[in-house]
């Protein structure tokens, strides 16, 4: 299948693999008919995924059933009205339904919105408002239900609400799918284009509410990188990586990677607390061979007795989302044998940065060295290319055809002029290149928390406590884990209304209140009371002189 979207698959070296690799794609390509429906007519019992849970149930998905599934599902939507560019906002956690339901909006040209359960009736009016939302489909979860129904009743656009399951006031997704035709006859085939939009991640900033990140057709062939040369996915290969669908890292970890390079996509879907023992005993089951999780789940793993269990099927394992520390990365060497392969991006581009193994060494705590794809810079304030061991900011040349990048924040020209101009793409975040052409992560531009995997925008904590009455002024920063295993914690410093007191009781309502107001693991672990907020002379909060005075 790779081989008819790009020029070569096998390089002599990293020089030969940036210089030479090159995507070609026809102008229509689309993915869920051209490498989903095309494994299933030529291999339609191919191994497409395997999922189970934490209750013991398990379903097996060839290719055949993955389209037969998704020719059903697209129908559904079609019966409901539901046509090219109607946003739908997918909350399905790991259910094996989020794959088939979303190459079935795909098919018909919809918008998939995916989202994490863990959203708040305020974090939901917010996304159904802003993408004008025509449907939801969720887990069937009460508390997750009850927030759809409110935030669903204060958003004219939402006309249906749907769950994998029968419950009131919901439809039952699974029921209305199966009395579909198997049969897709959709006019949308013959119009599909490699432009069109099929994704928006709502993506966390530090300055505003969460960005609606627009991604097409043409983004998902930037992936082929992602997933043969950093994921190491391999034919009918096993890959696991460990994410919820609600997050951008499932598109580059549970699905786009893996089919285009005939790779099978492993599915671990638990409910309770996350268990590394649980984790390893199903990768010994079930035989995976490609392992991908955050650094904080190698910092669980680490503490656990690996020799317990048969990991001997693990080709490879790889990383993103915050830097590795070095000493977890030596420890899960000495008891796997197995080195990690680090990978930076963000939810606007596919892999930017990695130690792609066949052709770039290691070097722990590197992000490793550029995707061909891209044209990485280090530039400074002043829009310069920085010297090797300087600082810069990480940006994109944009080139003239160019591959797995957003096309933009959706409906925010402004925000999206902010970041694409003078020819790059802006990350906001800072690394330096070493004498090697490695890259080493410095930090972000901006105040970008990152906590057990998660990227956390302090203004939508801010907002949050600013509805507690206790609280007059707030600024949400990150500390580090003093236990090294959530990477960050998120800091509250806060000044409280008159009448109000410091006390620990305090602290433990304010950040009562805000798991309850938004999502849980959004809450700040850590509270300090201050008099004051340290200000420029404009009147903004100074978080870097916080963070400063916090490592003192």
């Amino acid at each position: 299948m790779l081989k008819r979207y790009c020029n070569a698959l096998d390089f002599d070296s990293y020089e030969d693999f940036y210089k030479n690799f090159q995507i070609t794609s026809p102008e229509n390509f689309h993915f869920a008919y051209d490498v989903v429906d095309e494994y299933a007519r030529l291999e339609p019992h191919k191994r497409a995924m395997v999922w189970c849970d934490d209750l013991g149930n398990e379903e097996f998905f060839d290719f055949e059933r993955i389209k037969r599934l998704s020719d059903k599902s697209a129908n559904y939507f079609l019966s409901l009205g539901i046509g090219k560019g109607d946003a739908v906002l997918v909350i399905l956690q790991r259910r094996h339904e989020y794959w088939t339901a979303l190459m079935g909006l795909a098919k018909i040209g919809a918008v998939a919105i995916p989202a994490t359960h863990m959203l708040m009736e305020k974090d939901l009016v917010y996304r159904m408002q802003c993408a004008d939302v025509k449907m939801v489909l969720s887990v069937n979860e009460d508390e997750l239900c009850g927030h759809i129904l409110a935030a669903a009743a204060k958003v004219p656009s939402v006309k249906y609400l749907a769950t994998v399951g029968r419950r009131d006031c919901f439809i039952d997704f699974n029921a209305e799918v199966e009395k579909q035709s198997e049969t897709l006859d959709c006019e949308y085939f013959y119009t599909r284009s490699r432009d069109d939009r099929t994704l928006l991640y709502f993506t966390s900033g530090t300055t505003g509410m969460p960005k609606m990140v627009s991604l097409s057709q043409k983004y998902i062939l930037g992936h082929i990188v992602t997933g043969k040369y950093w994921l190491n996915c391999m034919d009918d290969g096993l890959h696991f990586t460990l994410a919820e669908t609600g997050w951008a890292k499932a598109s580059w970890g549970k699905l786009f990677s893996q089919w285009l390079c005939g790779s099978a996509i492993f599915v671990y879907d638990f409910h309770g607390r996350f268990e590394p023992d649980d984790l390893m005993r199903y990768i010994a089951k079930y035989k995976v061979t490609t392992f991908c999780a955050p650094p904080t789940v190698y910092r669980f793993m680490v503490k656990s007795d690996l020799t317990k269990y048969d990991l001997s099927s693990i080709r490879f394992m790889m990383t993103a989302g915050e830097a590795l520390n070095p000493e977890i990365f030596k420890q899960i060497y000495e008891k796997t044998g197995h080195k990690i392969y680090e990978g930076f991006g963000q939810t606007e581009s596919t892999i930017v940065c990695a130690t792609f193994s066949q052709y770039v060494g290691i070097k722990a705590g590197s992000m490793g060295k550029p995707s061909p794809l891209y044209d990485v810079q280090l530039l400074d304030d002043d829009e310069q290319p920085v010297k090797a061991g300087e600082t810069g900011e990480i940006c994109i040349r944009i080139k003239e055809d160019q591959y797995g990048l957003f096309d933009g924040y959706y409906k925010d020209k402004p925000l999206t002029d902010s970041v694409l101009y003078n020819g790059y793409y802006h990350f906001g975040d800072l690394a330096y290149m070493d004498e090697d052409g490695y890259y080493w992560f410095v930090g972000r531009k901006d105040d970008i928390i990152k906590s057990s995997g998660y990227r956390i925008g302090p203004f939508e904590v801010e907002s949050a406590l600013m509805e507690h009455p206790a609280v007059l002024e707030c600024a949400i920063t990150g500390v580090p884990d003093p236990e090294g295993v959530r990477g960050q914690l998120v800091k509250a410093t806060v000044v409280l209304a008159n009448d109000y007191t410091a006390t620990d009781e305090l602290k433990k309502q304010l950040q009562n209140y805000v798991k309850k107001a938004t999502a849980p693991y959004k809450y700040p672990r850590v509270i300090e009371f201050v008099d004051e907020l340290p200000k420029t002379i404009s009147g903004k909060i100074r978080r870097v002189e916080i963070r400063e005075n916090d490592i003192q």
